[in-house]
């Protein structure tokens, strides 16, 4: 599918995602909950089908013609992660369920008994054990908080939490006052998927690095809206959500320095992830199978090649036909950069329509921000503002969005969420708006 637009203008894109053609209750869909996933593009909806139809098999194991079909594209999307991340190697580039999983795969073989043994014959590797130190940040998603409260319960290390502003920021001097010679690992997010707020990471890794810890940047919520680069932020460890990245849901990637992953131990036994099985010993595959045991999801991990295309495709459509050899890595840089612009534009439009609204509260104040609108009113439950919301057709999130010590940090119970995507409106920033304020007037 070739990407056809009609004028260089970002709504006429929303013909590409089938499903903002609903109507609810009577009225449009305001599709405004990109943060717990995105709408698909019918490129990647596409490629779905396709590969039901006509590609389905397993990868890696078959040498029948549907095989080696679904293995070349399985491949593929490999290798277009890479490009997405910049990372040094497609061998760097673990696929899993999603952030959650990848998170927890970490956490499990840095605190592995065997971690603390030479696999390589050369080399300890990484671990954390006794006495040592793992620092998180108040803003986390409790996919980044409780796998390494369990690996700390687990070896018996320390869970230490960096606090943040009133404006929802890291608190960098007293994140450089936690760092010490007993912090292992740096546990951070990269977007805030409650407030929005784009972390420091570059620096944060310079910082952690300095004391000889690890970093982990949990990127579900950036993936979606920032260009990354893993090279150039230094990360040890990078994950995504892809089910938020215009991708299918099930899919997520962990990226790894390449020497880190080569000396952890394995995450899970079972078929692709050996070289060798007897009764008396196992011997491991390479990277990337060690970590990938069992059958994947493989139309998942095409959906995400697909979605990787059709952000390449609007980088391209975004600048034209000025620069006809643009490579796929400079055309997802462009889009992504464009995809920032617009969100924000669409968030900032939406927080001074809201803020016009006696009572309307918006949680998180950072200069940096990504695409995100959390808020409270003052008479309303957030629940409460997300049930009226949806009898107009428009879908927000309403709770605590995984974030319950950031819920307490702020002293609430929760929040209303608008998140937006490139693909949305204008109208439907002051559809929002008009909502809340009816909703005001409503329990006044």
């Amino acid at each position: 599918m070739t990407l056809t637009v009609k004028a260089p203008n970002f709504e006429v894109l929303r013909a590409d995602f089938p499903i903002l053609e609903t109507v609810v209750r009577g009225k449009q869909l305001a599709y405004l909950d990109n943060a717990a996933t995105s709408q698909k593009p019918q490129l990647v909806i596409d490629a779905l089908d396709r590969y039901w139809r006509a590609q389905n098999a397993n990868v890696h194991r078959g040498v029948h013609y549907l095989s080696q079909i679904a293995t070349s594209e399985f491949d593929a999307a490999r290798v277009k992660v890479q490009t997405l991340l910049n990372a040094a190697s497609s061998k760097e580039v673990i696929f899993t369920r999603g952030c959650s999983e990848s998170i927890n795969l970490v956490a499990t073989c840095l605190t592995s008994g065997a971690s603390a043994k030479a696999t390589n014959g050369q080399k300890t590797t990484p671990c954390i054990a006794e006495g040592d130190e793992i620092l998180i940040s108040t803003m986390e998603h409790h996919s980044n908080i409780v796998p390494w409260q369990m690996a700390a319960e687990r070896v018996g290390a320390t869970l230490k939490v960096i606090p943040i502003s009133d404006a929802g920021e890291i608190d960098l001097e007293a994140y450089a006052g936690l760092l010490s010679e007993k912090t292992k690992l740096v546990g951070i997010v990269h977007v805030s998927n409650s407030l929005g707020t784009v972390n420091p990471i570059k620096q944060m890794v310079e910082m952690a690095h300095a004391v000889g810890a690890l970093v982990l940047v949990d990127g579900a919520q950036a993936g979606p809206h920032l260009s990354i680069d893993v090279q150039d932020l230094d990360a040890d460890f990078y994950t995504l959500s892809c089910h938020k990245i215009y991708a299918p849901t099930g899919v997520g990637v962990l990226y790894g320095k390449r020497a880190l992953l080569e000396a952890m131990p394995p995450y899970q036994g079972g078929g692709d992830m050996i070289r060798t099985v007897s009764f008396e010993r196992t011997t491991y595959a390479e990277l990337p199978a060690k970590y990938e045991a069992g059958t994947p999801n493989v139309a998942g991990v095409i959906g995400l090649g697909a979605a990787i295309d059709y952000l390449a495709h609007l980088g391209r459509w975004y600048v034209g036909p000025e620069k006809p050899d643009m490579t796929d890595r400079e055309a997802l840089v462009v889009a992504f950069g464009a995809i920032h612009r617009r969100e924000a534009e669409l968030a900032n439009e939406a927080s001074r329509l809201l803020l016009e609204i006696p009572g309307v509260q918006i949680n998180g104040s950072a200069p940096d921000k990504a695409g995100i609108v959390s808020f409270t009113l003052d008479c309303a439950h957030p629940h409460d503002i997300g049930t009226i919301l949806d009898s107009d057709g428009i879908a927000i999130r309403a709770g605590h969005h995984c974030c319950m010590p950031l819920m307490n940090r702020l002293g609430v119970p929760a929040t209303a969420r608008a998140s937006f995507a490139f693909y949305n409106t204008m109208n439907e920033a002051e559809r929002l708006a008009s909502g809340v304020r009816k909703i005001k007037e409503m329990f006044s």
